[in-house]
């Protein structure tokens, strides 16, 4: 060769004969806003009320559940529902939450139906309450506190029964 044509060949590597070497990838310049994950960017807050409704509509769904609260609060809520321009029902009569960060404890009241085992019904509504609320908003329950306030006598007059979800 003559030296005309190596100045003009580009330069090869030493292991000329080697299998390719693999070229680093060029490095872009992005930058990232906010940072980090986007689910991770700030904080979720849930209200004791959201809890309290949640598991309120959970226990009344259970069978052998005829009302929530204690006798004193279902009379002001009869009286409440009838008054034009009163609170509409309120879901969460007879139960109350305390919500932390990560976990919450709830404490309710209940009135059963006659005839129903009470410690039955007590699981079951346990049960349906911790799920639901697990499910709804990812805390974790810690407990669920049943009072069994009253028992609801097939011959007592109706108070105008809660209705059930279905």
């Amino acid at each position: 060769m003559t030296d005309m044509t190596q100045r003009n060949r580009p330069e090869q590597p030493e292991n000329e004969g080697d299998a390719p070497q693999a070229t680093q990838p060029r490095k872009t310049n992005v930058t990232k806003r906010g940072g980090g994950d986007p689910a991770e960017r700030g904080r979720t807050t849930i209200a004791d009320g959201v809890v309290e409704k949640i598991a309120g509509l959970a226990a009344r769904d259970v069978l052998g559940v005829h009302a929530m609260g204690s006798g004193l609060s279902r009379t002001f809520g009869v009286v409440r529902d009838r008054v034009p321009g009163g609170a509409s029902k309120s879901v969460s009569r007879g139960v109350k939450a305390e919500v932390g960060e990560v976990q919450t404890a709830l404490d309710l009241e209940i009135v059963v139906e006659y005839g129903v085992s009470i410690g039955d019904v007590a699981r079951a509504v346990r049960e349906n309450v911790i799920a639901a609320v697990e499910r709804m908003t990812g805390l974790e329950v810690v407990e669920v506190n049943i009072a069994v306030t009253d028992v609801k006598l097939p011959d007592e007059e109706e108070e105008e029964p809660e209705p059930r979800l279905q």
